[in-house]
């Protein structure tokens, strides 16, 4: 038998076919090792199943087409110079059109070269494709009429192309994989053979290699249980460093929490009920509660919080609210604090503008255990704030906040219990693998006083007829917001911006009605004045930027207008439509779209059909993927090579049930058949393991 040539740990300098100036160029894509090389994955792949004959297209279809080029050039236009390309597989003729980067597209592409190119299908004097994505082929690599499997890499950074093509990198790769041994698998056999699973050393070769489709499915689902795997190993170490902490009992929920409960001026809905049941269950054991409150916008998360505050008040320990912006801080403080005071729990708000000297007594107050309940933003986690006996931390929004800033705020405590909650309904598939970790709450029932907000879209020609019905609610009694996505108009923006809106608003479409502006550059005093007086009905009108996205409680206002509906997020509106509707009265969201594209035609469809925020995750991550989901990248989330959050819902339950049961069984993978998994997960995984031991 011939001795390895190559080792999975090698750098690949050393490999053949390598060298000092092509490893530079791999290094800029991550891959520095023969090991990054084979998780350095094709982003798709050409097979029979793939391909489309150019005969066989219909305008609309998002299609891949292998063919040569017959011809290419820059062609001149009126406005520009643009470049084609015609495609020939045999069956028909495709043009291919840039609009842009002509002289680079000059210099790559040429008569004669063997093209896979994918996008979608346009009609205009024929087919076209317009700024296809496309790959250089060989001559051979047609797999209609090889019946080969190619596997195509990205090879960009950012929106620079790496010095490297295809072939090459796909002549580097047979040779390590010709050149090693069989690769060591990292999981037991017995977990393979329970999950149907094939080997680590077949899944390389055949995710770069296939001979046939199912080899290829094989490899495919088999790298994508072990990325989701390391995800739920790493929720179940979480899980059981957080459980087998001691923490103090909070058993009690006595005279304070009855009369709480006896000064609503409504009835908690049996959803509310069942939480509360939940988190009272968790409050009473000696392990710290680790808790996900989901719900709706307006289901009445923050009356659940105020009782959790109260019994942690009875058990006399403190409170921490912590919200990731300083008008949401200020609205819990209003709001809770407003609960508090009927049972004489004192209650302070503490952010990063609050005065040197209030700051101080403050921070006094809450070191000498005067002081129950403190709520504030980031400023919670500041150096020099410590805690008489820091029992509770509930944490707003908490998709917001980093794991170390979460993780400071508890370390002001002995492992306080944790109560996170989030008006952002979760998909499963996101709670299981963004808060695996954690017991999931879930309110899905609105009050009884709750009417289902009333939504439509309207074309900028049909404003003026929205404008008189927002003119006849005010003269009811209500109030309206407006809301627009920028403050202020730039050169490359064609949006409408609050500023300018407001100004031209209030002296002619509203002239007479009392119109205020809100916006996130605003001084805290300019903010806090706009907000009063919107709250306290001294403004009819609001034009605001998406700042009020959370915060803003004002039940009186019936009437949502959002311009520029098209530029938002399901998630995102469905925020902003939670704003109005929150009174007795009926509430209208009224989406105002100016470009018409299909995937915002989709949103906006799904925003007048539902106002159930569960349904709505759901689109969301489906249209914009997990990445874009909460408005913001997580910061220093995992980031999957294969895997798919929002379509591995079957993988991602297999690989929980794996992990979790593994870490029962062997809670530091200290056994023998788990070492090669263990060193693998300490390796790639290191950065993710905070407050988590398996040594």
């Amino acid at each position: 038998m011939t001795a390895p040539t190559v080792q999975i740990n090698a750098d690949l300098q050393f490999i053949k076919g390598v060298g000092p100036v092509r490893a530079q160029a791999l290094s800029k894509l991550g891959i520095n090792t023969v090991e990054d090389l084979l998780y350095y994955f094709p982003r798709r792949h050409l097979d029979r199943t793939t391909i489309t004959p150019i005969r066989s297209l219909n305008s609309g279809d998002t299609a891949t087409i292998v063919g040569k080029i017959l011809a290419c050039g820059e062609k001149p236009t009126r406005r520009r110079k643009l470049f084609q390309a015609i495609l020939s597989d045999g069956s028909g003729q495709l043009k291919l059109v840039w609009f842009r980067g002509g002289d680079y597209m000059k210099r790559t592409l040429k008569i004669g070269d063997q093209l896979a190119v994918s996008g979608k299908i346009d009609f205009f004097n024929g087919f076209q494709m317009v700024h296809p994505e496309y790959d250089k082929l060989n001559a051979d690599d047609d797999p209609l009429n090889s019946g080969k499997i190619i596997p195509l890499y990205p090879l960009t950074t950012g929106l620079k192309k790496v010095r490297l093509d295809q072939r090459p990198l796909r002549r580097i790769l047979q040779s390590v994989l010709t050149g090693l041994s069989a690769i060591p698998d990292l999981f037991p056999p017995v977990l393979l053979q329970e999950y149907g699973l094939t080997s680590r050393d077949n899944a390389f070769r055949w995710i770069h290699y296939a001979d046939s489709e199912d080899q290829l499915t094989a490899a495919i689902h088999r790298f994508k249980f072990e990325e989701h795997f390391f995800l739920q190993l790493l929720m179940a170490l979480r899980r059981k460093a957080v459980k087998s902490e001691q923490t103090t009992p909070l058993p009690l929920a006595g005279e304070l929490v009855k009369s709480v409960y006896a000064s609503l001026p409504f009835p908690l809905t049996e959803a509310q009920k069942r939480v509360l049941s939940e988190i009272r269950h968790d409050l009473a054991q000696p392990t710290p509660m680790n808790r996900l409150l989901q719900g709706d916008v307006g289901s009445g998360k923050t009356v659940v919080a105020v009782f959790a505050a109260v019994i942690a008040a009875e058990n006399g320990v403190q409170t921490a609210i912590m919200a990731p912006t300083e008008i949401l801080a200020r609205q819990h403080y209003h709001s809770i604090g407003g609960y508090l005071e009927k049972v004489n729990i004192p209650c302070a708000l503490l952010v990063g503008k609050t005065a040197s000297a209030e700051r101080k007594k403050l921070l006094t107050a809450l070191a000498e255990g005067r002081l129950p309940v403190v709520i504030g933003t980031h400023a919670l986690i500041q150096e020099d704030i410590g805690f008489h006996r820091l029992g509770l931390a509930i944490i707003d929004e908490q998709h917001r906040f980093g794991v170390v800033q979460r993780g400071t705020l508890l370390s002001k405590g002995y492992h306080p219990h944790v109560l996170a909650m989030t008006a952002t309904p979760i998909p499963r598939t996101l709670a299981l693998s963004y808060h695996g970790d954690m017991d999931v709450s879930v309110i899905d029932e609105m009050p009884k006083n709750r009417q289902p907000v009333v939504t439509r879209v309207v074309l900028p020609e049909q404003l003026e007829k929205v404008y008189q019905f927002i003119r006849d609610e005010v003269d009811r009694g209500h109030q309206a917001m407006i809301v627009y996505p920028l403050v202020e108009e730039s050169e490359k923006s064609d949006l409408a911006a609050a500023v300018k809106a407001q100004d031209i608003l209030s002296r002619t479409v509203f002239k007479g009605y009392t119109v205020g502006l809100l916006h996130g550059r605003q001084k805290k005093d300019a903010k806090e004045a706009e907000m009063s007086a919107f709250a306290e009905n001294r403004l009819s009108i609001l034009i605001a930027t998406t700042v009020i996205e959370v915060g803003i409680d004002v039940p009186n206002a019936t009437v949502m207008l959002i311009e520029h509906a098209d530029r938002f997020g399901l998630t995102q509106l469905h925020q902003l439509r939670g704003r109005v509707g929150r009174g007795q009265d009926k509430g209208y969201c009224i989406l105002v779209k100016r470009n018409q594209t299909e995937i915002a035609d989709q949103r906006l469809k799904i925003m007048e059909e539902t106002t159930d925020g569960f349904a709505i995750s759901d689109a969301d991550l489906r249209l914009r993927g997990p990445g874009e989901f909460f408005g913001l990248k997580q910061s220093g989330f995992i980031r999957f090579k294969i895997a798919d959050l929002v379509k591995d819902g079957p993988i991602i339950r297999q690989a929980r049930q794996a992990a979790f049961e593994l870490i029962k069984r062997d809670p530091h993978l200290r056994k023998q058949d788990h070492a090669t998994l263990r060193n693998h997960f300490l390796h790639h995984y290191q950065q993710y393991l905070d407050y988590v031991r398996i040594s």
